[in-house]
């Protein structure tokens, strides 16, 4: 049976709020196991916000997030996180090593050690990310590519199965990009689910096989073709922030599950 014939992520009327402004305004849509979705829309229409809301980072003003059959607050472990890189403090002194190993602490108790399967879970995500010659190098030192995959190598010693990414390809050149998008789209062949948050819509169109286009509310969502039509594109950039409630039906994949 196919992995995409299962829904790991699903969200039913999910609205957040900050203050009295919507940020997401009863979205359902779901994502399939195993499958590479980009996160679309305008600047403020969500996109961030719906990959936190997975994390339980912002309390649901309404609807519910589930992971597979359980609550996502449940199934935290499986899920790993990349934030916007202008977040990031790029002058802490940290190695490359160091940055992979905070993957392993959220499976140590307190003041326990590294073991040597956490050292060997480390090694493995070096190698699959190809930074192993980088390890005791201060992150800083490192190209914008470099960094994107120290930080992906942390979210794969996590032992996660679950991938969200902030923005991962914003500020990259076009070598890192095509470099990145390589990387996800080999994690899709593998089986795992990553959710991206995405501006640039042609290279959603070229390298990932499912959309959710959001404009605080959901405007469309199954495989990407269908979700970036030029209908749905004109809606979610020039329907504005606030979208009427009575809007024009646009077709919308259902995922099965």
């Amino acid at each position: 049976m196919s992995a995409h014939t299962h829904n790991i992520l699903r969200f039913s009327h999910v609205t957040v709020r900050y203050g009295a402004q919507p940020a997401l305004d009863d979205v359902t849509t779901a994502v399939p196991c195993g499958s590479l979705t980009a996160v679309l829309g305008p600047n403020g229409a969500g996109k961030s916000t719906l990959l936190r809301s997975i994390l339980g980072w912002h309390d649901l003003g309404g609807g519910e997030i589930r992971i597979g059959d359980a609550h996502a607050c449940h199934q935290l472990p499986r899920l790993a996180y990349l934030p916007q890189r202008q977040t990031i403090d790029w002058d802490f002194p940290i190695t490359v090593r160091a940055v992979v190993e905070q993957g392993r602490y959220p499976s140590l108790k307190p003041w326990q050690r590294l073991s040597k399967t956490d050292h060997a879970c480390v090694d493995r995500a070096l190698a699959e990310l190809n930074v192993t010659a980088l390890a005791d190098r201060q992150i800083r030192m490192l190209s914008g590519g470099q960094q994107q995959r120290v930080f992906l190598a942390r979210a794969i010693a996590q032992g996660a199965d679950i991938f969200l990414l902030d923005e991962p390809f914003a500020g990259l050149d076009l070598y890192a990009t095509e470099e990145l998008t390589h990387i996800v789209r080999a994690w899709e062949a593998q089986g795992r689910t990553v959710l991206a948050s995405v501006h640039d819509l042609e290279l959603a169109r070229r390298h990932f096989t499912n959309g959710v286009l959001l404009n605080t509310r959901l405007i469309a969502s199954g495989p990407v073709a269908g979700v970036l039509t030029e209908a749905n594109i004109d809606l979610a950039f020039r329907g504005g922030p606030c979208l009427h409630d009575h809007l024009p039906v646009h077709p919308t994949a259902h995922f099965p599950g």
